[in-house]
């Protein structure tokens, strides 16, 4: 059984955020299944679903939930660690996850302060917070992948992806954040006219991680709610998410980051002509 005793803020757990450049390629499949393989280590998981408009979180693990982050921001004024795990939803692998709101709408409530409070008391109550993003780059999505501590950035083979991924990559890299990033190549096996030894080369992107193609399994799984290393544990598709789940908790060395004064989302929408001002 993971340990719920809380932390303190210096012994924070780490931020994983799921990001892709186009819907369809496996981003939520990769969330669910690397906080369920990651648990099975015998530390606290929480899962935060990032897609506001549109999350499938629940959906993907099977959840009932009777709150959302919506009752969250509803609570904020009195929100500490104890208020937030009440309102989290339990998954039968011990997963606690914060779903999306049940309407698109309530998205607008989600504000960067929100979202500030929400995440660090997550992070004091788990090992590990997986937060599972859109794949459009909004405020919401930029301060998200700011807050992260690593950025998995999933794609597959597929030439539409690829280049949305190479886009991607670069916008993160001018917002600074290319020494969090982890490339994920989704369904490496999969027939294309395209190599998956091709896609360093082709994304700039060094020693990425290479998930097999297992489309019908993969499906499967979200369309029942139950993370294939839960009860496929050993087919090949669930050991390379439990090869990722090793490596990233192998490397873990949480660091407090600097973050500029100025915004990071105002770098890339509210970008002008001329050379940009210091934000020291």
């Amino acid at each position: 059984m993971s340990s719920n005793r809380f932390k303190t803020s210096n012994e924070r757990g780490e931020m994983i955020a799921v990001l892709s450049a186009k819907g369809g390629v496996g981003r939520t499949f990769l969330a669910v299944n690397l906080a369920a393989a990651l648990i099975k280590k015998n530390i606290s998981i929480g899962v935060l679903d990032g897609n506001f408009q549109f999350g499938d979180i629940g959906l993907a693990m099977d959840l009932q939930s009777t709150f959302t982050i919506k009752e969250v921001i509803d609570d904020l004024d009195r929100l500490d660690e104890f208020t937030l795990a009440s309102y989290l939803c339990t998954h039968d692998s011990g997963v606690k996850v914060l779903p999306a709101p049940e309407r698109p709408e309530y998205a607008d409530l989600v504000t960067p302060e929100a979202l500030n409070k929400i995440i660090d008391l997550m992070r004091i109550q788990h090992d590990y917070v997986i937060c599972d993003t859109g794949s459009n780059l909004d405020e919401r999505t930029i301060h998200l992948i700011e807050k992260a501590d690593e950025i998995l950035v999933v794609t597959n083979l597929e030439m539409a992806t690829l280049k949305n991924t190479k886009l991607l990559l670069e916008t993160l890299a001018v917002l600074g954040l290319q020494d969090k990033v982890q490339v994920i190549v989704n369904r490496a096996t999969m027939e294309s006219v395209i190599e998956a030894t091709d896609v360093p080369d082709i994304l700039g992107a060094e020693e990425p991680v290479y998930i097999p193609n297992d489309f019908q399994a993969a499906s499967q799984s979200l369309n029942i709610g139950i993370p294939l290393v839960m009860n496929q544990g050993k087919t090949v598709l669930a050991k390379s998410i439990f090869k990722l789940a090793e490596q990233l908790t192998s490397k873990r060395d949480i660091q407090t980051k600097k973050t500029s004064k100025r915004s990071i989302f105002s770098k890339i929408f509210n970008r002008k002509g001329g050379k940009e001002e210091s934000a020291e």
